[in-house]
């Protein structure tokens, strides 16, 4: 899916401009922002990589008008009313009017810090061999779908070089859909500026994304 979120390689935005000496929150709302989203996403009823979509599938004009966590809030709001947590009109006059899905588990305060020390590990085994090694050269796909991807939309139809290979990993593109894990092996890519962003690509520089099997073909 081509969101607001993939913005690598887009003209009109202008440089990113880090924060010096950037606070790790800038108000205590977005400590409970991310609490609220950890500890729901704990209820198990829906995956990070259907979390991420839910974020990246907000409109463009909300997207681009939202901080970092003002993203998550709306984002958690969609999944919630997904998955029969809250209503709309709960969510509009903000306050609780019937019974909602039943949490599949509830973490405890307790448990937060040995879930957080866990984190959610998604390398999987393969049923099969990595199709492709390191050195080999390679072209990702020209692919739009209409549900999740982790392809930049900058990366889409380049050609590069296997970097490395990293073993089998969750894929994200039917996982944030309910339709399973379905493991598949995970590249790094490396891929000079020129060829990304044409002959105004700093000759200097090269990028490396990870990139899922599916994403690639043979040079």
């Amino acid at each position: 899916m081509n969101g607001p979120q993939d913005l690598g390689g887009q003209m009109g935005f202008g440089p990113v401009a880090p924060e010096v000496d950037e606070p790790l929150f800038h108000g205590a709302w977005e400590k409970h922002a991310l609490g609220l989203t950890l500890l729901s996403g704990a209820m198990g009823h829906w995956t990070i990589d259907e979390s991420r979509h839910a974020r990246e599938s907000l409109h463009p004009a909300d997207y681009y008008g939202s901080s970092y966590y003002e993203i998550w809030i709306k984002a958690l709001e969609t999944l919630l009313a997904r998955h029969g947590f809250v209503t709309d009109e709960e969510l509009a006059v903000g306050q609780a009017l019937q019974d909602g899905t039943a949490p599949k588990r509830v973490v405890g305060a307790d448990a937060v810090p040995a879930m957080l020390a866990r984190g959610g590990p998604c390398n999987r085994p393969l049923v099969s061999p990595p199709r492709f090694a390191e050195g080999q050269a390679v072209r990702t796909i020209v692919a739009h779908p209409q549900g999740h991807t982790r392809l930049p939309r900058y990366a889409v139809g380049k050609a590069g070089t296997i970097e490395a290979v990293r073993g089998g990993f969750v894929f994200p593109d039917s996982n944030a859909h309910g339709a399973g894990e379905n493991p598949q092996c995970v590249y790094t890519v490396v891929f000079t500026a020129a060829e990304l962003w044409g002959r105004d690509g700093d000759p200097t520089l090269s990028v490396s994304i990870d990139a899922w099997e599916s994403y690639l073909e043979p040079a």
